[in-house]
């Protein structure tokens, strides 16, 4: 999706951006209900019920309640970043300096030409546990992100900007810590419930029954919504992992990790 370079003090690294994520959702169009016409929607004075043509139309910035600062269409390219190929790495830092809030959006880094350098940075970056912390300029947006390893390749991910990362909330300390008996019991949960991450158990169990629905509809079915799993009230959290525990013990492959 973009061609660019790795730029890395005096040394450059041909790269090429692909997309990691995609967009899966499930969208509909929207009709008119009575011939099912696609529905337009218009840009309209509510005051006049006037539509003013798109080049007719500015930008406004309200300071305070009906009084706006109009930016105009040129203001804005003028202020716009100057473009450029280049992903610029300033730093580097330890993974763990980057908590998982920063991060926005990820893309696969593959190499463009000779890929020597770029191996052997992707390997340097893995060893260490290390993630370059960079910028670039791409559809008229500068992004800053993270430049890490990915196996034997490299990933960048843009970070979000400062002003959109909110502090942690302030969460009151429980009344009293937990006891022995409940460390021992969340440790044996934690234990019983260890595994291998399986990108195939992360379904959008939502899109999947709305896909259903449509495929059943289309043949002229309809189906009764799936039953909603009743909420159970709180528990403390003794009584929680204790309840937990039981439940795993009476599944016969957690119940062998348990007695391991």
């Amino acid at each position: 999706m973009w061609n660019g370079t790795l730029k890395l003090g005096k040394t450059r690294i041909g790269v090429k951006l692909y997309a990691a994520v995609e967009d899966s959702a499930v969208h509909f169009h929207l009709l008119h209900p009575r011939d099912h016409e696609r529905v337009k929607q218009r840009m309209v004075n509510p005051v006049s019920g006037e539509a003013p043509e798109k080049d007719e139309i500015r930008h406004g910035f309200e300071l305070e309640r009906g009084t706006f600062v109009l930016i105009s269409d040129d203001e804005l390219a003028e202020l716009e970043p100057e473009p450029s190929r280049d992903i610029v790495i300033e730093r580097f830092v330890p993974e763990v300096a980057i908590g998982p809030a920063w991060y926005e959006r990820p893309y696969f880094l593959g190499p463009s030409g000779k890929s020597q350098d770029y191996f052997a940075l992707a390997r340097a970056l893995s060893d260490g546990k290390l993630v370059g912390l960079g910028r670039w300029v791409m559809r008229k947006r500068e992004y800053h992100g993270a430049l890490r390893a990915h196996g034997e390749h490299l990933m960048l991910s843009s970070l979000h900007a400062r002003d959109q990362v909110l502090e942690p909330p302030k969460v009151k300390p429980l009344a009293r810590a937990a006891d022995e008996r409940e460390l021992a019991m969340a440790e044996q949960l934690v234990e019983a419930l260890a595994g291998e991450f399986d990108p195939g158990e992360f379904r959008d169990d939502h899109r999947e029954r709305v896909l259903e629905l449509i495929a059943a509809k289309a043949k002229g079915k309809h189906p009764k919504p799936p039953p909603r799993e009743r909420r159970r009230p709180a528990r403390d959290l003794g009584t929680a992992l204790e309840q937990s525990l039981k439940q795993l013990r009476k599944q016969p492959d957690q119940k062998e990790r348990l007695s391991a």
